[in-house]
């Protein structure tokens, strides 16, 4: 153990501290402690790089998200220990998500994501109800596309499923996560790209976006574009006071499902034919 250790505290609003801290768990793999309006995240490494991240990020969702960054250096003491017996895996659906240090459950669908210590996957109410939603319509009949993949945890599901995925993000480091958790769980993906929707070369049975309600209105017309006539969208990572944007932008679909998750909202909608 180094005599040395780097904190990074994010503020914010807290509303965001749960789709922010998801956001850290993709390109990172240590601790993370997560507050009310803060973030903390701990490494032996250089934060710098985590900070520059986030900033990019905030850039991209033009002023939706505020946060203000300390870094600082400090004594080392053994928080990864104490971090990691304070995880516990997440059952959601039909799909049971462990890290590591815990064993796999019989009769679930398994998936092994090492958060890198920051174990954000399933936990956040945003990727449980995209579970729920994976669980319910995807099958291995399914092709799918999962935009703005991060850890690539969603995509993993319908691969369990049985189905064809193809997974893109815009972040090259969630790029990487998302190819080391497919190698961790023994699975492998049909395509994945650093990018958006509108690089997609196919059109899919289900397209699934967990990204956030401005990008999701921004994006609106690709993703309608890559979904078939008849095939689903499944829509998360919604703030409610914000899911007019998306219902807007979506209300020439079929709306089959509304999930509401501590303030955060899952659509998921049918392409008809006609629509």
């Amino acid at each position: 153990m180094n005599d040395k250790y780097y904190e990074l505290t994010i503020t914010l609003d807290d509303t965001f501290v749960d789709y922010i801290a998801d956001f850290i768990s993709n390109i990172y793999d240590e601790g993370l402690e997560l507050g009310i309006g803060t973030i903390i995240v701990r490494s032996e490494s250089d934060l710098t790089y985590v900070k520059d991240a986030l900033v990019s990020f905030a850039q991209t969702l033009e002023g939706a998200i505020t946060m203000n960054y300390t870094l600082q250096e400090k004594e080392n003491t053994d928080w990864i220990k104490t971090y990691q017996e304070s995880i516990e895996p997440v059952e959601a659906g039909k799909f049971y998500i462990f890290p590591s240090w815990y064993t796999p459950k019989e009769g679930c669908i398994n998936i092994k994501i090492d958060p890198a210590l920051a174990f954000g996957s399933g936990h956040h109410a945003t990727t449980f109800s995209c579970l729920e939603a994976i669980s319910e319509y995807v099958d291995a009949s399914k092709s799918v596309i999962d935009v703005g993949c991060g850890s690539g945890i969603l995509g993993l599901a319908c691969k369990k499923l049985g189905a064809s995925v193809e997974l893109c993000d815009t972040d090259p480091l969630s790029v990487e996560s998302c190819k080391e958790n497919f190698l961790l769980n023994q699975e492998q993906y049909d395509k994945l790209w650093e990018g958006s929707i509108d690089k997609a070369e196919h059109r899919y049975d289900v397209v699934i976006a967990n990204i956030i309600a401005d990008v999701l209105r921004f994006i609106a017309k690709d993703l309608k574009n890559a979904c078939k006539e008849e095939g689903l969208l499944i829509l998360s990572g919604i703030l409610d006071k914000k899911e007019n944007l998306v219902t807007e932008s979506f209300k020439d679909l079929t709306l089959l499902k509304r999930t509401l998750k501590d303030e955060w909202v899952t659509l998921v909608y049918k392409k008809e034919t006609n629509g």
